[in-house]
């Protein structure tokens, strides 16, 4: 098996290997003709981010400047994502963002890593494994999400959390190490932001 071949097995390689690294600046010269996007270039950022991730599905946001080893190669995003400022995508192996998930900024989502072992660090080895956030999450500012982590649906990671194990669907979850903290429930339906309630009403004819 290649060099190349492992980076989607979670076995140990060397990023260095020259068949990787042809194809990496390959996609880091288009991440960079993204990143140099005028703000009235839409459409432009638009069909480069196409040509750029593994699969993106329509009314996705991403706002540059973005940072991803691989320019997104590796990241599947659903319809309608949004991703704020500085996000980092360490995508030597798939990253899943499901469909209307929020990404605030400096969000960092880590498909890669490195042994533990000093030795092995000296030979520059590496390992990947996939990160997955489900549909309609909110990751507030700062969040870290590292290699092999899965989020469920709906729930909501609190800005500045490091999440090292899964999180399951419809919580809130916050802190370093990141922890649920609730359930999102019937108050969640009543309060938007502390004693600040929705109007339904209201929320209804903005949508007419």
């Amino acid at each position: 098996m290649g060099m190349k071949e492992r980076l989607q097995t979670g076995e140990l390689y060397l990023p260095n290997d020259d068949d990787i690294m042809k194809l990496q600046t390959e996609c880091l010269e288009r991440l960079y003709e993204f990143n140099a996007t005028r703000p009235g270039e839409g459409e432009k950022r638009r069909a480069l981010l196409r040509e750029m991730f593994a699969e993106l599905g329509v009314n996705c946001y991403i706002e540059p400047p973005l940072h991803a080893n691989w320019a997104g190669r590796h990241a599947h995003f659903g319809d309608g994502v949004y991703a704020n400022f500085n996000l980092t995508l360490v995508d030597d192996t798939d990253i899943y963002v499901g469909a209307h998930t929020m990404l605030g900024p400096n969000v960092v989502l880590a498909a890669g890593s490195h042994p533990i072992l000093p030795e092995l660090r000296e030979k520059g080895m590496q390992f990947n494994m996939p990160v997955r956030i489900g549909e309609n999450c909110w990751l507030g500012a700062g969040v870290i999400v590292l290699p092999g982590v899965t989020i469920g649906d709906r729930s909501v990671i609190g800005a500045g959390s490091v999440v090292t194990k899964d999180i399951p669907a419809d919580v809130v979850a916050a802190g370093n190490p990141c922890r649920v903290l609730r359930t999102i429930g019937e108050r969640d339906r009543t309060f938007y932001f502390k004693d600040k309630r929705i109007d339904w009403a209201d929320i209804a004819s903005m949508e007419e």
